[in-house]
């Protein structure tokens, strides 16, 4: 049997899940038979990971209430985005973020039905939050009048995170300043009120500013004060600076661009909306697990 082959988003998703969670999508699927594979029989996976009995399966099943015990985190990740698309067509308005135990509603629901509605965009938002459950932390050697001394760095703090553009070689810039976008959007958008709490000092935030700036002047951020920071503080001066560090990152990539790194070059103009839907997804399905989900307490 010629068994059709998925496409190059379906397969990107494929990839990334395991026997588990292809036996949640398929529960007759044995783990060797081809012909049982999810979409062999031409069922489409964004439907799939839509659907209100593969929801229930991953967050409403798990006897120990823990969705990431029964599947992978890219899973439960997918399952949270596509089901928050599908709410989105009758949604009025989400959550905006405003201020350290400050929200109001947005009502431009629109913006968002149309950045959800890219399946790029979709398998971006789910890459981006599984990521952050397997958080990257080491040091590397940097050279000093004295010898060499350790420079640690954390994928979860952003100062540390930004060092690293001072001590790498230029090839590995583009990964450190993805990754800062990265981590500038997840912080902004899933936890902005730890965010806020927290703040920068002056010499933190120096070095945020530099790095923002690194090679391009177009990349250069301005202070938190101004009108493109607004009031919004810490969270302000990482919404800006994680435009601009994805600017960045996407200008140093070599041509042509894969697909599923091209959503970088439009996140300088729609970093907002990525924010907000991961706002939103995390009001509605991650906010129970958030703190041990991804390592940061809020307390």
């Amino acid at each position: 049997m010629n068994i059709p082959r998925p496409s190059a988003i379906d397969a990107a998703y494929l990839d990334h899940f395991t026997g588990e969670d292809l036996r949640l999508l398929d529960p007759n699927w044995n783990g060797s038979d081809l012909e049982r594979l999810p979409l062999a029989n031409g069922e489409r996976l964004d439907d799939l990971l839509r659907s209100p009995q593969i929801f229930e399966s991953v967050f409403m099943a798990s006897a120990t209430g823990d969705p990431l015990l029964g599947a992978s985190p890219f899973f439960v990740f997918a399952v949270a985005v596509h089901r928050a698309a599908s709410e989105l067509d009758a949604t009025s308005y989400v959550s905006e973020w405003l201020g350290l135990g400050r929200r109001a509603p947005l009502f431009d629901v629109a913006r968002l039905r149309t950045f959800m509605a890219e399946p790029w965009h979709r398998l971006f938002l789910v890459e981006l939050l599984a990521s952050y459950t397997r958080v990257s932390s080491g040091s590397v050697l940097v050279p000093t009048r004295r010898g060499f001394r350790r420079q640690r760095y954390s994928d979860l703090d952003p100062v540390r995170l930004a060092a690293l553009l001072e001590v790498v070689p230029e090839a590995e810039w583009p990964g450190v300043l993805r990754r800062l976008g990265d981590l500038a959007l997840f912080l902004t958008g899933v936890f902005p009120d730890h965010v806020a709490r927290r703040g920068f000092g002056p010499i933190e935030e120096g070095r945020l500013l530099r790095s923002g700036g690194r090679g391009s002047d177009r990349a250069r951020p301005t202070g938190p004060g101004s009108p493109a920071v607004g009031d919004r503080g810490a969270v302000g001066l990482l919404e800006e600076l994680g435009r601009r560090w994805y600017r960045h990152a996407f200008d140093l990539l070599p041509r042509p661009v894969a697909a599923n790194v091209a959503i970088l070059g439009e996140l300088p103009e729609r970093f907002d909306e990525a924010r907000r839907m991961l706002g939103f997804i995390t009001e509605r399905f991650l906010f129970p697990h958030r703190d041990s989900w991804f390592g940061i307490s809020t307390t």
